[in-house]
């Protein structure tokens, strides 16, 4: 799994409503998963629903938690919420008001999938393979442009508590804007999460068929045989890289995102359109990018 997305948008755009719902789109979990996710939860002496025990699991903890409770430790070592919601969701809401040591802390075992704690007892290994969801505000009066109250030195300050390293883990950075007019009105219906769910469980299985693992674990060498590009695109992804100021292994994560684009739509190959929507999903890139120029 080891997708990790956030949305970044004013308050009262749904951002939380979002993040609630990605377990109701998620795959259901297999045996061995649901095996996993409840040895887990059992060293803390939780309990596991018969009905819902194979649906991912789902944690919001709050931004005034510690290391210690998001990654786990104690003299007694207990798993943390990054360890209970494996194979699920770790939703963090105002990700800028969680402290810079704590989502830091968060930075091994999104790059691992597991969490090692050791004592003078012995070392511990937890698992963490989960999806990880933050939400924050883009600035400390919740709006940019024409709207907003705080000056570019005080959102890039704003924005600063969240590190360099930690930002350049994410897959996916989500712009939620608030709704247009007339919206509100609309009796339109969107597509309910049972039809989601059916287009990501298709994906999911040209993955598995495709390389036996999803996307998001895909090596840099696997990425050149499954995700090959024209030379022209190539160039136009290495152009976007350079003006964004982004990582290699931000190119990375976006060549993943880019191939999961393609299964979606049912496309073999990834091409210029995939790779442009991609780069859509990098809002704080190109925030951060604007606020500097």
């Amino acid at each position: 799994m080891l997708t990790y997305m956030f949305f970044v948008g004013p308050p009262g755009t749904g951002k939380t409503m979002l993040a609630s719902r990605l377990p109701t789109i998620l795959p259901q979990l297999t045996m061995e998963e649901a095996l996993e996710v409840a040895a887990v939860h059992s060293t803390c002496g939780a309990s596991v629903s018969q009905q819902g025990w194979r649906i991912p699991p789902f944690r919001s903890p709050h931004h005034s938690s510690s290391s210690v409770a998001l990654v786990g430790g104690g003299s007694n070592p207990r798993p943390g919420d990054i360890s209970l919601a494996h194979r699920g969701v770790l939703f963090l809401d105002e990700m800028t008001e969680f402290e810079r040591k704590v989502l830091d802390s968060l930075r091994e075992p999104m790059e691992s999938g597991n969490i090692s704690i050791s004592r003078a007892a012995g070392k511990v290994n937890f698992p963490a393979n989960f999806q990880l969801v933050g939400a924050l505000n883009p600035s400390p009066c919740g709006e940019v442009g024409e709207h907003s109250r705080s000056t570019p030195d005080q959102i890039l300050k704003y924005l600063s508590k969240i590190s360099g390293p930690f930002l350049d883990r994410f897959d996916l950075t989500i712009d939620v804007p608030r709704l247009p007019q007339g919206t509100m009105s609309d009796k339109t219906l969107g597509e309910s999460s049972v039809t989601v769910l059916e287009r990501v469980n298709a994906a999911r299985e040209i993955m598995q068929l495709r390389q036996q693992k999803p996307n998001a674990q895909l090596s840099g060498k696997s990425l050149s045989c499954y995700c090959m590009l024209t030379d022209d695109d190539s160039q136009f992804l290495e152009m976007a890289i350079e003006k964004l100021h982004l990582s290699m292994r931000a190119y990375h994560r976006i060549l993943k995102v880019a191939r999961t684009i393609a299964d979606l739509s049912g496309h073999e190959a990834v091409n210029r359109q995939h790779l442009s929507e991609a780069l859509g999903y990098r809002a704080m890139d190109r925030l951060l990018s604007s606020l500097r120029n």
